[in-house]
């Protein structure tokens, strides 16, 4: 249930700055083969893949994690 919030988060946020998977990936320098599997909720991310992703988002992990029903 976790990871599939998680990777819903990604998604919107990803979306709210008009990014596609690729940009984010590259951004973050990660596969964008792995920025799918955690969005699909398919991948346990690690802590630190996460920082990078926030980080390319430009927020904060605390900021991340500020979701609640909204990300359903």
């Amino acid at each position: 249930m976790i990871k599939e919030k998680v990777g819903k988060r990604i998604r919107q946020l990803r979306l709210q700055v008009g990014l596609s998977q690729e940009a984010l990936a590259n951004l973050c320098e990660l596969d964008r083969t792995y920025i799918t599997s955690v969005e699909k909720g398919n991948r346990n991310i690690s802590i630190v893949n996460l920082e990078k992703i926030a980080n390319a988002l430009h927020i904060s992990l605390c900021e991340f994690f500020s979701f609640t029903k909204t990300v359903d």
